[in-house]
């Protein structure tokens, strides 16, 4: 297989968000390695699929390595699986704990690894991590700890790694939603969300994987938290 053409990597891949990232950057021109616990085989040549949870550091192995031996190279890693609780801080229970700390954050842990020792090895590369806008701007009713908790780990990791690959060739940055219009929320709560950002509307998935293409076609910019939320991050309102 021809190494020319680059390669994304998309977590949580198999709808919402990520399935709208995977068609993203198909139409850039990418070849995609495609990760969830559910993913189906593709039928495109330029889709590699590799089911598993990506907190598991087999699976994340495997995530890279398949996209090596079909694709011949990693140029991008968005880390987009991820897990949402709203919850009270004193009603969270111990597993609500390991399970969030378990996708938000190992699972960017270990195929990050694997993914920047290639891009190093390149010299070259990019990791997108799919945040919160709840952890720089929390909201008033929407008591969200343990969301701000990881997803705000991972922007002060952005930044850090960002710093730490700055002269290496591999650029680090964030996207951090508001709530978005995607299947992991029902229709009936729509009206309630959309009150959530001062535009007066959800986000749409489309949204998000203009901003991830924006980063990643932005040679200048790295360590960047994006907020696409609405106007949520501006402040009270």
């Amino acid at each position: 297989m021809s190494a020319e053409r680059k390669v994304a990597i998309v977590t949580g891949a198999s709808q919402g968000i990520g399935a709208g990232l995977v068609q993203g950057f198909l139409g850039r021109g990418y070849r995609v390695l495609a990760n969830s616990r559910t993913i189906r085989p593709s039928e495109s040549a330029d889709v590699a699929t590799v089911d598993g949870d990506i907190a598991d550091p087999a699976t994340a192995d495997r995530v890279v390595a398949t996209a090596i031996e079909r694709f011949g190279r990693v140029d991008t890693l968005v880390n987009n699986a991820g897990v949402f609780l709203s919850k009270p801080f004193v009603d969270y229970t111990e597993a609500d704990f390991l399970k969030l700390i378990s996708v938000n954050l190992t699972g960017f842990f270990h195929v990050s690894q694997r993914a920047a020792a290639r891009m190093l090895q390149q010299g070259s590369g990019h990791i997108v991590n799919i945040t919160t806008t709840l952890a720089d701007q929390p909201i008033a009713g929407v008591p969200a700890a343990l969301a701000s908790l990881t997803k705000g780990g991972l922007n002060a990791v952005t930044r850090s790694l960002a710093i730490e690959y700055a002269t290496r060739g591999v650029r680090v940055n964030a996207v951090a939603p508001g709530v978005i219009n995607s299947p992991m929320h029902q229709p009936e709560h729509h009206k309630f969300l959309a009150t959530l950002h001062p535009m007066g509307r959800m986000g749409e998935i489309n949204e998000i994987v203009e901003a991830v293409l924006y980063l990643e076609t932005a040679a200048f910019v790295t360590g960047e938290i994006l907020h696409v939320d609405g106007g949520a991050n501006a402040g009270r309102w």
